[in-house]
């Protein structure tokens, strides 16, 4: 029973809005399409030196999706790449023009039905946030617009996760990881494209933030929607999948009721205790230390660029850190139990750790890419 007493003791801070924003062109992603030789990626360097020693290291990998990649695998890469091709489709109906005629709405009763159509679409758990600054990037860094700076006047921020299956990821790092989580990037992307023309034709603004042209940090407005908490592996942890979802966000002007964020400080507990995702990392670059106050918000901060080199290195997006959290585990019975448990009790959360550890293992054992992705092709 002394497992199950709800005691919690929070030595915590709030310190949680970020005093500067991000620039998207210090983002891996961005720095990655950076082509030699362009003067794009000579001034890139000439202004942040500190960057080219470490970025000259992925590109010497083979890179994502390569086929000379270490876990390249032809099915579920070329799986990823049609993905990727579909995707880019999308980019091009992130915004548009609105609708002249504009209708008037409920605030509670349209924020309840873009809820349920986005849950019917696919969506996990959807959240309505304030748009503060700080979730915005502060220049773009990726396509036509790179360097520009963004302005996006809309009040209002709709977030919402999809899930990626337990089953593909548990077989991280390899192709089945890369296959899957660029499938829930694209239908993510679907339900978000579709829910911001909808708004549009409704005659308010709307854009929607898919993989490849956001305009803000997913996580941030994730959280702030009240979705889940940022652990140590610098993603999302949500109540019922930890980090094993893909985000998209919808900004908006049309007057919608926001959620109530509420800090559950049980996950920055449990995050500190564990440390399992560190401990799984190939290329260490999740801290095993304490959270740190870093501009302006006391947190974990990961190695993006010793993550992505790795990825450059393998051919996929990794993915250890999601398929061994604890949080991660299927929504079922049994582990939504364990996760009530965790979110309740400081004695239970230590208790399941040890219990993780023992069932799963301190370093979960890779799964084998399922047959019927390697029989496509055998």
């Amino acid at each position: 029973l002394i497992l199950f007493l709800p005691i919690n003791i929070y030595n915590d801070k709030t310190y949680y809005v970020p005093t500067k924003q991000l620039d998207e062109r210090d983002v891996m992603f961005s720095r990655n399409e950076l082509e030699k030789g362009t003067d794009r990626f000579n001034n890139y360097y000439e202004n942040k030196p500190r960057f080219k020693e470490l970025d000259d290291k992925f590109r010497k990998k083979p890179g994502l999706l390569s086929d000379d990649a270490l876990y390249y695998e032809p099915v579920s890469f070329c799986v990823a790449k049609a993905n990727f091709d579909v995707i880019e489709y999308f980019k091009k109906g992130v915004e548009g023009k609105s609708s002249e005629k504009k209708i008037d709405v409920n605030s509670a009763k349209i924020t309840s039905f873009i809820k349920k159509w986005a849950k019917r679409n696919g969506a996990v758990s959807v959240g309505v946030t304030e748009l503060k600054n700080y979730h915005l990037y502060s220049h773009k860094g990726r396509g036509d617009l790179y360097g520009k700076k963004i302005n996006n006047n809309h009040p209002y921020a709709i977030a919402f996760t999809v899930e990626m299956s337990d089953d593909l990821m548990k077989c991280a790092p390899k192709g089945s990881v890369i296959m899957e989580s660029s499938q829930q990037y694209l239908n993510a992307g679907v339900i978000a494209v579709q829910m911001a023309s909808f708004i549009r034709n409704m005659g308010y603004s709307a854009r929607a933030h898919i993989d490849g042209n956001y305009e803000l940090i997913c996580p941030l407005v994730a959280r702030d929607a009240g979705l889940g908490e940022i652990g140590r592996m610098g993603l999302l942890i949500t109540p019922k999948l930890g980090s094993r979802v893909r985000i998209a966000v919808i900004t908006t002007d049309m007057p919608l009721i926001v959620d109530e964020r509420k800090s559950d400080n049980s996950v920055i507990d449990f995050c500190t205790i564990c440390k399992k995702c560190a401990d799984v990392c190939p290329s260490r670059s999740i801290p095993f230390d304490d959270r740190k106050l870093i501009d302006g918000v006391l947190r974990w901060q990961i190695c993006q660029e010793t993550c992505f080199t790795y990825w450059c290195s393998v051919g996929t997006d990794c993915g250890k850190c999601m398929s061994s959290c604890p949080y991660s585990h299927p929504n079922n019975l049994m582990h939504n139990f364990i996760r009530w448990g965790i979110s309740n009790s400081m004695i239970f959360r230590r208790f399941a750790l040890k219990m993780d550890d023992l069932f799963y293992g301190r370093v979960p054992k890779v799964k084998e890419i399922p047959k019927w992705i390697k029989e496509g092709i055998n």
